[in-house]
């Protein structure tokens, strides 16, 4: 049976306990979260010159019963969606054809085997594999060869020759999203440019050269070596071989994960939508040969391409490369000097991650004392840079990403990003938020009006990262994850990390920031899950603990705390919005100095959030998949805010003593965080049905186990009942993001049936019968 399986038949065990935890995680919602976003007031009066936030007046969410298919065979499905659907018919002809007493779980598992390669023989010549399916939805660079963000959304991006003229607004959410949270300055794309001439394409396609989404990533190089040697101080990989590429592990080198990050951003500018230029952040000056091979690794950001070479020539890297004089997308930063290298090198000094923050935030009182005199001038914008102008990170970009060379961005994680922070300014513009809080926002404890409350703190989607089991893993960790090579988990997060928050009108549609609740025409809106009744807007996963990386990288979380609270230094993203927000909050601290009650009045931190419906999407891939099976420093373990009720779970453990090989599992089980993707979804999904269940129920029976009003479609089910194929096909949809992706079908059509996976129904599915599974 597989891992997945084997979680859901526990259900029944872990609803007792996941119930009191709702209670629990709810009170602490309640007590933390009266959120507005202090990021969102500019996305009312834009710099623009236009309204930022266009009054939605069509469909939203539909008529929202639960079995609701697609009324006429007339009714328009878009092309994208055309897969999903065969898929759908697919699923209900295996289980029509299939024999009851033969169906469990099994049917979820689709698409074809994939093999995880984890020894390389000498003696036979060939590496060794398991054979397994990934069905986590998160895009790895293990199991995704291709670059572009996993199929379904490179064939989205770039597949777009003969897309409807109907269906463009869908394609181009991206851009539109990017546009109206990013800068209000935009480039000359004029002939003669720079820009030109990275994007203009043929002198017959002058549309080539549109606007596009400007993103800076920021790579954190620190660490990144073969074995003990500095990455700089080998050779960088062949661009053209005529024979294969020999097999390498994931920890032999880091110039595998380098290579296919800039594979990735290069497929990011593929797409027509995306210009990306990237600072390459080091301690030391590094070979031109490196950069030389970095710009051609990124063609459709403006890099040169590496020439192919003849038969005869040798390798144009063997004696280095000079790097040409001409506008490249990349730029090398060497951040420390001579006195300082040896602090940046340290993993755990915390001097790159505040290098990061500093380039990226860029504000003034970094610059020099003329500059910081005149920080409390009444005329002074704070959010105008001041760093170097050489540097690529002074001029105006929309979207900023600060990661390190080990996690995985893909345009999947970019598109989701620039989605939800679209979704959280829709909530924040809402007519419907600015009144006063209804009462059962003051009672249930998960329902969170955002509003445009300058004193409040704001809610910015944030990441987790998730490794793979490997051959170098602890042993305990092996067990722990039943030998499953095929799913990944977190470890710097666990189950008592987050609680969950239903936001009202967080919903934005096409075309920019774009409220889907709310609108010129209220009848329209009306017809959101069951005639209004259920509310419109999505579940939020809300991180009520930091994020608690293993040595040495707590350590520099320690000295450079992350700009989120809940977020990681490891990869994160800000728009243009979310930058002048943050500026304006750290120049009002700085200003403050020592003064409480000034400080007071800055505001908070914002605040780690992640849309339930899209959660894999902000799940990124530690490539070197190395992170399991090590333990936390003692303190700084995930679940910190329940160590005591840890430490009782334990002992009664030790009670027990009735298992076989009971001191590994009690090891396993407390000293190793091992938090598989489905689980995580799994338990933030539970939240938020139990929270609602709690406040539903006007009666509750005691000795009733498990939900009583409203359960979850999906994961409710009694064991001896398999899942029918649309709970399931739902399922997949949303692990995939595909909620967010194709979200002018699921959020603005008339097919309803996802509602509950895509996170967008506030009271899930009701029981009727009292009885789990009917």
């Amino acid at each position: 049976m597989s891992r997945q399986a084997e979680e859901e038949d526990m259900i029944h065990e872990e609803q007792n306990d996941t119930e009191s935890a709702s209670m629990y995680s709810t009170a602490i919602t309640a007590g933390k979260i009266i959120l507005a976003s202090t990021l969102l007031i500019s996305a009312i009066s834009s710099s623009m010159g236009v309204n930022p936030f266009p009054v939605a007046d069509a469909n939203v969410l539909g008529d929202g019963s639960d079995h609701r298919r697609l009324s006429t065979a007339s009714e328009s499905v878009p092309t994208y969606m055309k897969n999903l659907i065969d898929d759908l018919k697919e699923r209900t002809k295996l289980m029509e054809e299939t024999p009851p007493e033969e169906v469990k779980y099994w049917f979820e598992y689709t698409g074809p085997l994939q093999k995880y390669f984890y020894r390389y023989s000498n003696s036979r010549g060939k590496a060794d594999y398991f054979e397994g399916r990934d069905d986590s939805g998160v895009v790895s660079a293990r199991f995704v060869e291709e670059a572009g963000g996993g199929s379904e959304f490179k064939s989205f991006f770039q597949d777009t020759a003969s897309i409807p003229r109907d269906e463009i607004p869908a394609h181009t959410r991206l851009l539109d999203n990017c546009l109206a949270m990013g800068s209000p300055s935009r480039p000359n794309v004029g002939k003669g440019t720079s820009w030109y001439d990275w994007f203009g394409g043929s002198a017959s396609d002058e549309s080539a050269a549109m606007d596009r989404c400007r993103v800076l990533i920021a790579l954190n190089m620190v660490g990144a070596g073969k074995g003990t040697t500095m990455l700089w101080e080998t050779a960088p990989p062949k661009p053209h071989t005529a024979e294969p590429a020999p097999w390498l592990s994931e920890q032999a080198t880091a110039a595998t994960h380098l290579e296919r990050n800039l594979k990735e951003i290069d497929a990011m500018c593929a797409t027509g939508q995306i210009a990306a230029r990237v600072q390459v952040l080091v301690c030391e000056p590094i070979p031109g040969v490196w950069t030389d091979w970095m710009d051609s690794m990124m063609p459709n950001c403006g890099g040169k391409p590496a020439l192919i070479p003849k038969a005869g020539d040798k390798d144009p890297y063997a004696d280095g490369a000079e790097v040409e004089d001409r506008p490249s997308p990349v730029q090398v930063v060497v951040v420390a000097g001579a006195s300082t290298a040896d602090t940046c090198h340290d993993l755990k000094s915390g001097f790159m991650e505040k290098r990061m923050q500093d380039l990226i935030l860029a504000p003034p009182y970094l610059a020099g004392d003329s500059e910081k005199k005149n920080l409390k001038r009444d005329n002074l914008d704070p959010t105008v840079k001041t760093t170097h102008p050489d540097l690529v990170s002074s001029d105006d970009h929309d979207l900023y990403i600060a990661m390190k060379w080990s996690s995985l961005v893909t345009v999947r994680s970019v598109s989701a990003f620039l989605q939800a922070s679209a979704d959280l300014a829709a909530a924040a513009a809402s007519p419907n938020n600015q009144e006063t809080a209804s009462l059962e926002t003051k009672s249930d404890g998960v329902t969170v009006t955002v509003g445009n409350s300058p004193s409040s703190p704001f809610l910015l989607p944030s990441f987790v990262r998730v490794s793979y089991v490997s051959e170098e893993n602890n042993k305990v960790a092996k067990w722990r994850m039943h030998g499953d090579f095929f799913h990944p988990a977190a470890w710097e997060i666990c189950k008592d990390s987050f609680d969950m928050a239903w936001i009202p009108d967080s919903l934005s549609g096409s075309g920019g920031v774009n409220g889907l609740c709310y609108g010129k025409n209220p009848e329209a809106t009306a017809r959101k899950l069951n005639g209004g009744s259920d509310g419109c807007g999505q579940w939020w996963v809300y991180f009520a603990e930091e994020q608690m990386p293993t040595s040495p990288e707590i350590r520099a979380s320690e000295v450079t705390q992350p700009i989120v609270q809940g977020g990681s230094n490891f990869i994160w993203m800000l728009t243009e919005r979310h930058r002048k927000e943050m500026v304006q909050l750290k120049v009002c601290e700085y200003n403050a100095g020592d003064d409480e009650e000034k400080l007071n009045k800055c505001g908070e931190f914002p605040q780690a959030v992640i849309p339930l419906g899209d959660l894999e999407s902000f799940m990124i891939n530690f490539t070197p998949n190395t992170a399991l099976g090590k333990k936390h420093n003692p303190g700084r373990t995930p679940g910190y805010s329940r160590e005591q009720e840890h430490e009782i779970d334990r002992e009664k453990v030790r009670e027990r003593k009735q298992l076989k090989g009971q001191e590994d599992i009690e090891k396993a089980l407390f000293d190793y965080t091992v938090y598989p993707a489905a689980l995580f979804h799994k338990d933030a999904t539970i939240k938020a049905v139990r929270a609602r269940d709690t406040i539903l129920t006007k009666e509750r029976d005691e000795e009733l186990v498990g939900p009583q009003t409203v359960k979850s479609d999906y994961y409710d089910v009694t064991i001896t009942k398999p899942r029918q194929p649309v709970p399931s096909w739902c399922q997949a949809i949303a692990r995939k993001g595909l909620c967010a992706l194709y979200a002018d079908y699921f959020r603005q059509g008339t097919d309803g049936r996802c509602l509950e996976a895509c996170g967008m129904k506030k009271n899930w599915s009701k029981i009727y019968s009292g009885v789990l599974g009917n």
